[in-house]
């Protein structure tokens, strides 16, 4: 079964100027929709869970178990990581005892000397198991899970230290929010974006993907972006193909209201756009990948 940690797969992504995506899950449809564009394109993906996607979906192991029986029943071959995204400690050693390949532990809203002490705690408790760990510097602006983030640049020396926990990914605030974002959102800090990346070797994380002009996602990428994460933007796709379903009446043809007609256009939605991002992204094919390693 391709389930991998991705420690490997985002250093090669860093090496080489591209990024993988990584996709939230919020049930079954987003995970069978999310796998199939993966599978589709050859390419390498990282599921995530939210805490609250989480618990919606009915706790960590049932999410580590069910994206582990999906990739066995579409007979997936491309590398999959099963990650948890802004989880707090307690979340974050759950789904490290849950079996998942990658965590990330979010201490931003910590004291920055909490914010490292725990950080530390995580990798040695991750690594243990072979297990990835990402961790975030300086706030993401918007709301995730109930944290409202400010979304303020990320200090460079903080971003240096956090680095030296032993963590394989790190996510730095550089103007970016969760969310869509506003009519007046300037943009992202490309300064910082640099100053980090010249600082910090490890693969770099981009959250809030969702919204980010193209240009401005691909110049990230080229500056040392590895891991870009995305949700806001499927949700939308899902809701548009479902509402113009509904609208055209097709509900109430035949057994139009069977939810596995009801819910497949819009989970098409979420593959189409899993395809379209990934395509800008640069992410390699699988066959190619182990030569960037």
């Amino acid at each position: 079964m391709p389930l991998v940690h991705g420690t490997e797969l985002f250093q090669a992504a860093r090496k080489g100027h591209y990024a993988i995506g990584a996709f939230n899950t919020n049930n079954l449809e987003w995970t069978r929709a999310i796998l199939k564009g993966a599978q589709e394109l050859n390419v390498p993906v990282l599921i995530q869970t939210s805490m609250g996607a989480a618990k919606y979906m009915g706790g960590y192991e049932l999410c580590k178990q069910l994206i582990e029986a999906t990739v066995k029943s579409m007979a997936i071959t491309v590398p999959v990581v099963i990650h948890l995204d802004h989880g707090n400690y307690e979340a974050a050693k759950e789904a490290i005892a849950a079996g998942y390949n990658s965590v990330m532990f979010d201490g931003h809203d910590l004291p920055f000397e909490e914010n490292v002490a725990k950080t530390k705690e995580i990798v040695a408790l991750a690594h243990a198991k072979g297990i990835s760990v990402e961790a975030e510097v300086g706030s993401i602006g918007g709301e995730e899970d109930g944290v409202v983030g400010e979304g303020e640049l990320a200090s460079v020396e903080e971003a240096k230290t956090l680095a030296a926990t032993g963590i394989d990914f790190l996510a730095a605030g550089i103007g970016n929010i969760h969310g869509q974002y506003p009519a007046n959102w300037k943009g992202l800090h490309f300064d910082r974006l640099q100053e980090i990346a010249d600082a910090v070797e490890l693969p770099l994380v981009l959250h809030g993907g969702s919204g980010i002009p193209q240009d401005q996602v691909e110049k990230a990428i080229h500056m040392g972006i590895s891991k870009l994460n995305i949700n806001t933007e499927c949700q939308l796709a899902f809701a548009k193909a479902t509402r113009e379903y509904i609208e055209a009446g097709k509900d109430k043809q035949g057994k139009g209201y069977d939810p596995r007609k009801l819910l497949a256009p819009g989970t098409q939605a979420i593959t189409d756009t899993f395809e379209e991002i990934c395509g800008w992204m640069g992410t390699k094919p699988v066959k190619l990948v182990p030569e960037e390693i």
